[in-house]
């Protein structure tokens, strides 16, 4: 017998609603099913993680995953959970967009082999040869304005106002679940519990145009313990694109998740077993300062989403600021690396004739890292200043210091306190 998938999302966390008989159709036979994606920007980001996830899941279940990239819905724009229009894309970003995570979802899903193969479709290959009179002819007649009007995503935007275009969003999604149906025997489709309205018109649109048995399955949508929406850091959305948010940081919103939130997102982003989880989970609580989760995770989602290449070095650079490495490991950072790492220390810009002068003139004149000259030397006397990784005294001759990418230095007061110092010609 095929693993239940139902079960697989229920022990993780991963259920919000289905159908009637979902669960008897996919402990049936191996089923067909669906997540759809609007290319409303260039790149993924965590947020999409959890319908990905879905897609994972369901095909490690034995299923056959079908990724729907929105050639066609990404020029009407979904209203669910919207507090306003979206401001439409032209049709060059759009596939743009489409492209970009087209080569994205590819890391997480079998595409090459086996019969539940992943397959991509987008659903501008058969919109485009629908014309207006024919669909609300032949589709819209199908569906009733109340019906319509009793989705939460139109309801709520009752006041602020909808647009015909985003209002018949719902029956265009509808329709793709009716064509996936009868051109692929897709007879699920998936999605965050936001989209269980779009969902459910799919199912009750089959159903009236006579299109036979189908099902629906949402995820809840994830939050912080805190309430607040999974997937921001405080530069933004977490992005899979690396030039949007570098490996280095991608790592990092993982490692600084908190205890409580940890323990909810690990079953949902981590493909371990439940035996394995529950291990982690309860050596995790018995010592959280040890952050065993978080670092599992974040090695996880890095090598999943980047590389184990780039995964050992956001650790390296991580070890910089936070652990115990030493100076060969600092400049060993490339130039970007050593500016994400340090992104958030102060910073000063020092004339490079500094180094005609002493270390002391840099801490407390130059700079306000220490407060006075007097407390300079307290501190150098004690050993507590160390410049690129190295103690440095009261003594010491700057010209001896040596200069990253021959442009800065790291200045250390004390274990935790950074500085960045860029030398300017």
């Amino acid at each position: 017998m095929k693993h239940n998938f139902v079960k697989e999302l229920q022990w993780r966390g991963m259920l919000h609603d289905m159908t009637p008989g979902t669960e008897e159709q996919l402990m049936k036979e191996s089923t067909v099913g669906y997540v759809g994606f609007d290319p409303t920007a260039d790149s993924l980001h965590i947020g999409n993680l959890v319908p990905v996830m879905l897609l994972t899941h369901f095909q490690r279940c034995g299923h056959k995953p079908l990724v729907l990239v929105g050639g066609a819905t990404g020029r009407v724009g979904d209203p669910s959970g919207k507090t306003k229009e979206r401001q439409l894309l032209s049709t060059e970003s759009i596939e743009h967009n489409l492209d970009c995570q087209k080569k994205q979802l590819m890391r997480f899903l079998n595409f090459t082999e086996g019969d539940n193969k992943a397959e991509i479709v987008n659903n501008f290959d058969w919109f485009k040869d629908i014309n207006f009179l024919d669909f609300i002819r032949d589709v819209g007649k199908h569906m009733s304005i109340n019906y319509m009007m009793a989705k939460d995503s139109v309801k709520n935007r009752m006041e602020t106002g909808m647009s015909f275009t985003e209002f018949s969003y719902q029956l265009i999604q509808g329709y793709d679940f009716f064509h996936l149906l009868k051109a692929k025997n897709c007879k699920l489709q998936m999605g965050g519990s936001d989209q269980w309205g779009n969902i459910t018109t799919g199912t009750e649109l089959i159903r009236r145009m006579g299109g036979g048995e189908a099902f629906a399955l949402t995820a809840p949508l994830i939050k912080k313990a805190d309430g607040s929406k999974f997937g921001k850091s405080e530069g933004g959305n977490v992005w899979l694109d690396r030039e949007k948010t570098s490996p280095y940081q991608f790592y990092q919103f993982w490692i600084n998740v908190s205890d409580e939130d940890v323990l909810n997102f690990f079953p949902i982003f981590s493909l371990a077993p439940e035996e394995e989880i529950n291990e982690l989970k309860n050596a995790h609580l018995e010592a959280p300062h040890l952050r065993i989760l978080q670092k599992a995770l974040a090695e996880e989602m890095t090598i999943r989403v980047h590389s184990a290449e780039d995964l050992q070095q956001a650790i390296a650079a991580s070890d910089v600021l936070f652990g115990k490495s030493d100076k060969s490991a600092l400049f060993a950072l490339e130039e970007r690396l050593l500016m994400e790492v340090f992104a958030s220390v102060p910073s000063f810009d020092v004339p490079v004739s500094v180094f005609e002068e002493n270390i002391v003139e840099l801490l407390a004149t130059y700079t306000d890292i220490l407060p006075s000259k007097s407390e300079a030397r307290k501190m150098l006397k004690a050993g507590a200043v160390s410049i690129n990784k190295e103690k440095v005294s009261e003594e010491q001759d700057m010209s001896s210091l040596e200069r990253l990418h021959n442009k800065y230095l790291i200045v250390q007061r004390g274990k935790k306190n950074y500085f960045l110092i860029r030398l300017q010609a």
